[in-house]
């Protein structure tokens, strides 16, 4: 699993570096209005969000409570690839010593 910790620490502050270095130059609001004005720029956001629905239903699977589940789409929705990380370390947190995969994947019983 410490592959697992590693990339997820890593995309966490990538993502952090990034979107710092981004509000830099302009607010959220201007890059998103330069990004819907090219047809590229769509499209990325199109498959960005839909892998975040794709995320968003293995969260949903896992999670015993619909609001929690909820909650975590928002949060996919704000801040992407951010929330992913978090919510993978949260799970690689909570596996117990010597935990395989299928701990990680699969819905805890209870």
């Amino acid at each position: 699993m410490r592959p697992l910790w590693l990339f997820s620490i890593a995309v966490l502050m990538a993502m952090v570096a990034v979107t710092t270095w981004a509000s830099l130059e302009a607010n959220v609001l201007v890059g998103f209005q330069r990004l819907l004005a090219d047809r590229w720029g769509v499209a990325t956001l199109c498959d960005a969000y839909f892998g975040f629905v794709w995320f968003w239903l293995w969260i949903l699977y896992k999670e015993a409570d619909l609001g929690r589940g909820l909650l975590w789409l928002l949060l996919l929705f704000a801040l992407g690839n951010l929330a992913m990380a978090a919510y993978m370390l949260i799970q690689l947190h909570r596996l117990p010593p010597g935990a395989g995969v299928d701990a990680l994947l699969l819905r805890r019983a209870g």
